[in-house]
């Protein structure tokens, strides 16, 4: 849409610095000014720089009579004086080829050097001599630009999943593009030109509209740009231009990952001395394997093997070989369709390609990219490249759903029916993208495909069940008391099976696990897992084993001597702090108070009493604590020396945040009453609500405080300070004064 604005653009560039180059007295011959970058390759957006090298061959300052600074000085300055941003370097020629064969990143930005002024022949020269050595030494020199590569991946992230896309830099974006032309200068691997410069010119549209509506140099898309992308690209609304920009990434993302899975196998074989025909290996029936890829036997017949795309796609997976693209696209144009319901076969290439783990994903790109996945899972559509909700997810929905299957093929061991556990692996996240809760939306669509995959009908019902309470186990671990009958019976009431149950709690691990790291802590394994061990317990004995508490503890010397114990144990990426002591009213919201005053970000805790003992166990983000400064802060609040609740007062919501919620959950539990507050993860939120309960002569049985990205969940079994639940008129009242110290209001 804007290229011939780029071509404006560069056209004036060239004509500014080679009016200043020819002003300065530039010479013809022996010297040139050059353009290098994106300048270079003509990608001049509306606030790019201008990259300009001026090379030179040895002894022409001598030859010519020219002072080397005073000529750059002419040039420079007048193109500093119209106010464009400058990236210049003056090099002899002899230097620039050195440092570009002795560095690979000045040597791949040189491929794109372009004749700006001066000499052409000695542009001509700098180009050719360049690509020479570029191509002589890439066997060499590509697993260095492959290491560079995947750091900045890993680095950035994906612009295909990213909240806020970084058009240059994510893996997928610019910066990729340029790399792909630079593996295709090699002669050692190619890639689809077309395709490739397709994306790369409307990521380059893209690029420029940005630049436009942020008014500055930028190549990171912040929420608020969206709406402008959508119109100035002619696109209905902000989630089509969405859409529009993660579907360049992936398709720039699978592009690279093919191309350097065919590098890396170039840079491993020695040099041919002359083409040889392939060489094809036997896999399967219609397939073969082909220098790293899954390519089809000759003597294959698509159209009479509906079974072919899925038996093809299993063994690249399987084998962590690449699909190939054009075996694909054949396979969707030949292959028969399968039958309904899909025959043994078929589910059974199926369950492999799922299982298959790390070797899924690219082979799952290929099926996307060629339209084999919508023969396959014509379901598929509505979750495809749909941006998740939550903040704490790393991927879009359709991502997450297949690393889900990455992570749950590691726990096929651990069940009795990996096939299930694989399929509602990949159907977990299909209801998503309405306004019915997912989970529910869900469960019709993950009964409908797994009968047409064959599944049989009590296989059908328990892949069903498993999408709809896919989020049980986990909620009720982190939000409820494990030591509660009603917990244990919340769970029984939908997962009746020690089976369901082994496939519930390995869903639960993936789901988690393909996130993000913050979802599956250890200390949310461990809650999760022990509940599923009590459960199991239960399921099978009919009798409920003791939670298992791993701060459980004997209670410290320090406690028995004056009363109050504080540990600090160092944990990964923070730090665990064990406070126990007499138990009373107040006693949580005082240590959640001495955590908040020293600005302690907390990740999770658990709140119990412990015969007399109050103990609280807490996971923090801070490295650092020390135990005894956290005792003196708590004994000057206990003592009143220090009030905290002026210095956290809640503060007013922040535009856009959502307002908190208190719920109070009847049947949670039979012995407490359960009060449940989900809040913007900020200090002092733990602090607020015990204090407000400790103000209402109210004590805290226990309490279990979670944080996923943004929110808060913090879930307290509240009881009257002389023991028992609370009456309706008082729950509605511990639910109000909650409310009320939370907002302010």
């Amino acid at each position: 849409m804007t290229a011939a604005d780029r071509a404006a653009r560069t056209a004036a560039a060239d004509a500014l610095c080679a009016k200043a180059y020819d002003d300065a007295g530039g010479p013809d011959t022996g010297a040139a000014l050059v353009a290098v970058g994106g300048y270079g390759r003509g990608d001049m957006a509306p606030f790019s720089d201008l990259d300009l090298v001026l090379v030179s061959d040895e002894g022409v300052a001598e030859a010519h009579g020219i002072e080397w600074a005073e000529l750059t000085g002419r040039v420079w300055y007048p193109l500093w004086d119209t106010g464009v941003k400058l990236d210049h370097s003056v090099r002899p020629l002899p230097e620039m080829l050195t440092a570009a064969e002795g560095d690979v990143r000045v040597g791949a930005g040189l491929l794109d050097v372009r004749h700006v002024a001066g000499d052409f022949n000695l542009t001509l020269r700098l180009r050719t001599t360049i690509l020479a050595q570029w191509r002589r030494q890439a066997r060499e020199r590509l697993p260095e630009l492959r290491e560079m590569v995947r750091t900045r991946h890993q680095r950035v992230g994906e612009l295909a999943h990213l909240s806020m896309p970084d058009l240059k830099e994510a893996e997928g974006g610019l910066r990729d593009a340029t790399v792909l032309k630079g593996l295709t200068a090699t002669w050692l691997v190619d890639v689809p030109a077309a395709d490739l410069e397709r994306c790369r010119t409307q990521l380059l549209d893209v690029r420029d509209v940005l630049h436009e509506a942020a008014g500055r140099a930028t190549d990171r898309i912040a929420p608020e740009h969206w709406e402008a992308l959508a119109a100035g690209l002619g696109l209905s609304d902000e989630g089509a231009a969405q859409r529009h920009v993660r579907e360049l990434g992936r398709r720039v993302t699978h592009l690279s990952r093919l191309a350097w899975r065919r590098a890396d196998d170039a840079v491993r074989r020695a040099p041919a001395a002359r083409p040889r025909r392939p060489e094809l290996e036997r896999v399967a029936p219609g397939v073969a394997l082909s220098k790293g890829e899954v390519v089809l036997e000759a003597s294959a017949r698509p159209a009479d093997d509906p079974v072919l795309l899925l038996r093809a796609a299993a063994e690249a997976a399987v084998r962590d070989a690449v699909l190939a693209p054009p075996t694909a696209a054949r396979l969707v144009r030949e292959c028969a369709p399968l039958p309904e319901p899909w025959p043994d076969e078929a589910r059974q290439q199926m369950v492999r390609l799922l299982a298959a783990g790390r070797g899924l994903l690219g082979v799952w790109e290929t099926l996307e990219e060629t339209g084999a996945l919508a023969r396959i899972l014509p379901e598929w559509e509505r979750i495809r490249l749909l941006p998740h909700a939550s903040a704490i997810h790393r991927f879009t929905v359709d991502r997450h759903v297949v690393e889900t299957c990455v992570e749950a093929s590691a726990l096929i061991r651990d069940v009795a029916r990996p096939d299930v556990l694989v399929v509602a692996a990949l159907l977990h996240d299909i209801g998503k993208g309405g306004l019915t809760e997912h989970s529910v939306a869900g469960e019709p669509i993950a009964r409908a495909i797994a009968e047409r995959m064959g599944f049989a009908p009590d296989e059908v019902d328990l892949i069903a069940q498993l999408v709809r309470r896919h989020l049980l186990l986990a909620d009720l671990a982190t939000t409820r008391d494990p030591d509660d009958p009603a917990t244990i019976d919340a769970l029984t009431e939908h997962v009746r099976t020690p089976e369901a149950l082994a496939l519930l709690t390995a869903l639960t691990e993936a789901d988690a696990k393909a996130a993000s790291p913050k979802a599956w802590t250890s200390w949310r394994a461990g809650l999760v897992l022990d509940l599923s061990r009590r459960v199991r317990s239960s399921l099978e004995r009919g009798t409920v084993p003791p939670a298992f508490r791993v701060e459980e503890i004997a209670v410290p010397e320090a406690a028995r001597a004056d009363g109050t114990s504080i540990a600090v144990e160092p944990v990964e990426d923070g730090a665990r702090v064990t406070v126990v002591a007499p138990d009373r009213v107040g006693l949580l919201a005082d240590v959640a108070a001495t955590l908040a005053l020293r600005r302690v970000p907390v990740r999770a805790a658990r709140v119990w009493s412990q015969g007399d003992l109050g103990v609280s166990v807490w996971d923090v983000a801070d490295e650092y604590l020390d135990a005894g400064a956290l005792r003196h802060q708590l004994d000057a609040i206990t003592a009143r020396r220090v009030d905290p609740a002026a210095r956290l007062a809640p503060r007013p919501a922040a535009e856009g945040e959502l307002a908190p919620t208190v719920v109070v959950r009847p049947e949670a539990s039979d012995h407490a009453t359960v009060v449940e507050v989900r809040a913007a993860d900020r200090i002092g939120v733990v602090y607020q609500v015990s204090a407000a309960l400790a103000a209402l002569d109210m004590t805290v049985r226990s309490a279990h405080v979670s944080t996923l990205g943004p929110q808060a969940v913090d879930v307290f079994y509240v009881q009257e300070a002389s023991a028992g639940a609370l009456s309706d008129t008082r729950a509605a009242e511990a639910a109000h004064g909650v409310r009320a110290a939370i907002t302010g209001s």
